[in-house]
């Protein structure tokens, strides 16, 4: 592998190979990730099942996904990136394969909500944090930031495709179109992906000399890895000012628009195929702003930038439910919000790194992707039984973006400049 990986890199650092692989893995993801957005309304209709049964499974799913976080992060620490990601595909091919039989919500819950949850799981976020921390020691804040927009970039490509072929073809259709989309990404992981820049003979990108914590395996038990790194961070403030944020995080974004916004736009009266294009164009504003968000880590007080993309998505959230419900009276909100759908990212894991230092900050990380996906979880569940029980998602909306408001403000508590990094485990 070493030597295929060799030829590939040929006169650029292999750290941007390593980077665009798992760029296009995570692009990927995001293509299943979003699927269960576009499924709502042809399960609606196909078994007659509620939004709040449906809704269930995806709250389980996103839960599943932040709670494999910092066992995925112990994981890459303990046997490697690689076999990692293999594993986290394989049980994405094998849950939404298996979701093409289902015929009772409980299936739902086993395939989509279980397996997938924690197939992806292993392939989150913590995944970029782990490859920035490792390969890149300049421009670690932009290349977090365009990791974290492959997400709009999947959401791009995927997202009127996946409407458009569930429209056209029905719901399974789409689901197979999804397990195609992952197989053709495991070949390339598998030659591609190298663990360490030693193992090329390499330093990370910007570094004169290897650096302490980044050359070898962590030795143990990736279960005790993650739950020691949670020891040493649940004595600091910090680190709950950081879960707490992101949890409004999760529950405004991937929860609340992530899952409902197309069956919000249906309710409005907008074909599935459209409301899926505006929530891809939200991508085009996401890939910008987080991009740019990336960019600004490295080089301003990532509390602030926090204040601003809570504040502003908090704005944008409350604007939603009296939005004209067309193509141009979504515009505003499609462009404020898309501006910092992700943008939280980058600087948060600039805090996290400053704080618990960089061997840790992936696994701790995780643990803050926990709270992320648990925000998720609630707003998934909680805006189906919002609509099943009002008909509308209005509350839904106008709580998030309060909700929002708190996050901004509360970011500011945090000790400006981060820590002296923690010691690791023995």
């Amino acid at each position: 592998m070493n030597v295929l990986a060799k030829a590939v890199s040929g006169r650029v650092h292999y750290a941007w190979i390593v980077a665009a692989l798992v760029f296009a893995l995570l692009m990927c993801a995001a293509g299943v990730r979003s699927s269960p957005g576009v499924l709502i309304v042809p399960l609606e209709h196909a078994f007659g099942w509620d939004r709040a049964t449906i809704s269930s499974a995806i709250a389980l799913n996103l839960v599943l996904f932040g709670f494999m976080g910092p066992f995925a992060g112990a994981a890459m620490l303990r046997f490697g990136i690689r076999k990692t990601v293999l594993v986290a595909l394989t049980l994405m091919v094998i849950g939404v394969a298996s979701s093409t039989q289902m015929t009772q919500p409980w299936h739902m819950m086993l395939t989509w909500g279980l397996v997938v949850g924690v197939g992806s799981g292993l392939a989150a976020t913590v995944l970029a944090a782990t490859v920035v921390n490792r390969w890149f020691t300049e421009r670690r804040g932009l290349v977090m930031g365009l990791l974290t927009a492959s997400t709009a970039t999947g959401q791009l490509v995927f997202l009127p495709l996946l409407a458009s072929i569930s429209e056209s073809y029905g719901w399974q259709a789409l689901t197979w179109t999804v397990v195609g989309v992952i197989v053709a990404i495991i070949p390339l992981i598998a030659w591609l992906l190298v663990e360490r820049p030693q193992d090329l003979g390499l330093h990370s990108l910007g570094a004169t000399s290897t650096e302490p914590g980044t050359a070898q395996a962590a030795t143990g038990n990736p279960i005790i890895i993650a739950w020691d790194a949670l020891a040493r961070a649940l004595p600091v403030r910090d680190f709950w000012l950081l879960f707490g944020s992101f949890f409004i995080c999760g529950l405004s974004t991937n929860g609340l628009i992530g899952t409902h916004f197309i069956a919000f736009c249906y309710d409005g009266g907008m074909p599935e195929v459209q409301a899926a294009g505006i929530l891809a164009m939200m991508g085009i504003f996401n890939l910008v702003g987080t991009t740019l968000s990336g960019w600004l880590s490295d080089r301003y007080d990532g509390r602030w930038l926090l204040f601003w993309y809570y504040g502003l998505r908090g704005l944008s959230l409350l604007y939603l439910p009296y939005a004209d419900m067309t193509p141009t009276g979504l515009i505003v909100f499609s462009v404020f919000y898309g501006l910092d759908w992700i943008a939280t990212v980058p600087p948060t894991l600039r805090i996290v790194t400053d704080i618990f230092g960089r061997r840790d900050a992936a696994v701790v990380f995780g643990w803050i992707f926990l709270g992320h996906q648990l925000g998720a979880g609630v707003a998934a569940y909680g805006g189906g039984a919002v609509r099943s029980a009002f008909g509308v998602y209005t509350g839904a909306f106008l709580v998030a973006g309060i909700m929002c408001a708190v996050a901004a403000f509360g970011v500011l508590a945090i000790q400006r400049g981060g820590r002296t990094p923690l010691p690791a485990a023995a």
